[in-house]
């Protein structure tokens, strides 16, 4: 069978980015740097002499996935649309961290290498999973955390405890600590990337808010000018509406402009937010007592960045849909104005043409006139001739009578070609 040239990488496509088996203690440190197509090109550089330096073996050049074991850590490595994350994992100690112990994974990675990864950084979070059996004791919530923004819950149907507050330490990174029971290696792996993926598109997501804060004034403005321009339409005089037209053009193109512009950056946002919704349903938390849960604290605290994105966005839909109607009305008064003057314009010329039928039915009469004249004139020649030859003896009276005859056959002609050319099938 001959294959589709995308059959391998389509079907491939379900099992791309697969989670990392992992057990606890574990420390692992995420970073996700916003990158634009250079940066992330740059990204895929920069990891690639990583492997050369370590004498590994590079992927391919299309590859936007990578989990490699360099001996003392683990690195995971993913190219994204808009970011690229970089996943770096050491085997801790069993135990409770210290607010240094955290960054336990960044101190085997080569530094000088770490900071010059390409691209903004937009999260970096520390997350330490450590082995437990006492899931409920509550003892070290205080001592890592601020209480006021304390996230804690149940993760996995119990099996996991989370602890965060999405607070940034003195260092720039947030933090988080998973207490874990029985889980197998698969299972914490999906479970730490669903974490580190809500704080990531939790982020990403947020990147609309400013544009959503700094485009609100423009779309008071505008709407402000097209009612403006609603109020003087109604009272407009004829010789107005060329200039409202060109001041309603000028608003649709700047309305447009923007929508174009911010559209895109609205439209992920939103697409991420939900990623955010999904992730946090796939975690499976359950509520402590006294305790604020994920799903809790991102509605609470994400729902007016969402609001405003999405109002943001349909004032800008609505707007470009007031903008467009508002053109369609002062083009189709524009137009009613045209097809009056061209009424009155086609009235006027129907006027003279029947002036120059009636001109022509006068001059009708005296074309007869001349053209009898003409032809007895003729007729006259032809009977002094026939007297020469002795056939009459008064040509002038011959010529008399032949007047009447030849002004009533030139009027039937005339009528006649008058009547065929003015048929209506003509």
């Amino acid at each position: 069978m001959k294959e589709h040239a995308l059959r391998r990488a389509l079907h491939n496509e379900v099992h791309a980015r697969p989670p990392e088996p992992m057990s606890a203690p574990v420390a692992i440190t995420h970073v996700v740097m916003l990158a634009d197509a250079d940066a992330r090109e740059a990204s895929r550089e920069h990891l690639l002499a990583l492997l050369r330096d370590q004498h590994l073996p590079v992927p391919d050049a299309n590859a936007n996935h990578l989990r490699i074991d360099l001996g003392r850590w683990r690195l995971r490595w993913e190219l994204h649309t808009e970011f690229v994350t970089w996943t770096f994992m050491v085997d801790a100690i069993d135990g409770l961290p210290k607010a240094d112990d955290y960054g336990l994974a960044l101190r085997v990675i080569p530094q000088q290498w770490l900071q010059a990864l390409p691209g903004e950084c937009l999260s970096r979070i520390h997350l330490w999973a450590k082995q437990t059996d006492n899931l409920a004791d509550r003892d070290e919530l205080h001592q890592q955390f601020r209480e006021d923004s304390l996230v804690a819950c149940q993760l996995a149907e119990g099996f996991a405890t989370l602890h965060t507050d999405f607070q940034i330490d003195p260092n720039g990174y947030s933090r988080m600590l998973l207490r874990v029971g029985q889980l197998s290696k698969r299972r914490l792996g999906r479970l730490v990337q669903r974490l580190l993926e809500i704080e990531t598109y939790r982020m990403m997501a947020l990147l609309g808010l400013p544009v959503a804060r700094s485009a609100a004034p423009a779309l008071a403005q505008a709407e402000q000018e097209l009612a403006d321009l609603a109020q003087a339409i109604r009272s407009a005089r004829q010789d107005e509406e060329a200039e409202l037209l060109e001041r309603l053009t000028r608003l649709a193109g700047q309305v447009e402009g923007q929508y174009a512009s911010q559209h895109s950056r609205f439209s992920a946002s939103k697409a991420y937010f939900e990623l955010v919704d999904r992730r946090i349903q796939d975690i499976r938390e359950t509520r402590l007592p006294g305790f604020q849960s994920i799903g809790e604290f991102m509605d609470r605290r994400l729902s007016p960045a969402r609001s405003t994105c999405d109002w943001v966005a349909k004032r800008q839909t609505a707007l470009s849909e007031r903008v467009s109607r508002m053109s369609n009305l002062l083009r189709t008064r524009v137009d009613f104005q045209q097809e009056q003057s061209s009424q009155a314009l086609l009235t006027a010329m129907n006027k003279r043409q029947g002036l120059q039928l009636k001109l022509q039915s006068t001059v009708e009469g005296l074309s007869v006139a001349a053209i009898t004249y003409y032809i007895t004139g003729l007729m006259h020649y032809v009977a002094e001739g026939l007297q020469a030859k002795g056939w009459i003896n008064d040509p002038t009276m011959v010529t008399a009578l032949a007047v009447p005859v030849i002004a009533l056959v030139v009027w039937r002609i005339t009528r006649r070609l008058h009547f065929k050319v003015m048929r209506p099938d003509n």
